[in-house]
């Protein structure tokens, strides 16, 4: 399976969770590592590992499908998108 089928299929409601924890994370921790005011080096250590970490659950997150088809010529949403290559041009 292609990764743009697989990003741009449904996600189901667990994974659109996770999702959103993971760039509430990130974003908190990108909060704390932009702050211009000097912090305990111990803070700014774990402040990246939380961004790392929840960059990580929403990617994975992302790629998770609600039901994968069975064939190749199942319909995906992306093929609304993509040219076939015999079809005629516009």
């Amino acid at each position: 399976m292609e990764i743009i089928k697989r990003i741009t299929s449904k996600t189901p409601k667990f994974f659109k969770k996770i999702r959103l924890v993971g760039l509430i994370l990130a974003s908190a921790s990108a909060a704390v590592l932009a702050t211009p005011v000097a912090l305990p080096a111990g803070l700014v250590t774990v402040a990246g590992y939380v961004a790392l970490a929840g960059g990580v659950m929403t990617a994975v997150s992302q790629t998770a499908v609600l039901k994968e088809p069975e064939t190749d010529e199942e319909e995906w949403p992306v093929n609304n998108f993509i040219k076939k290559e015999d079809a005629a041009p516009d």
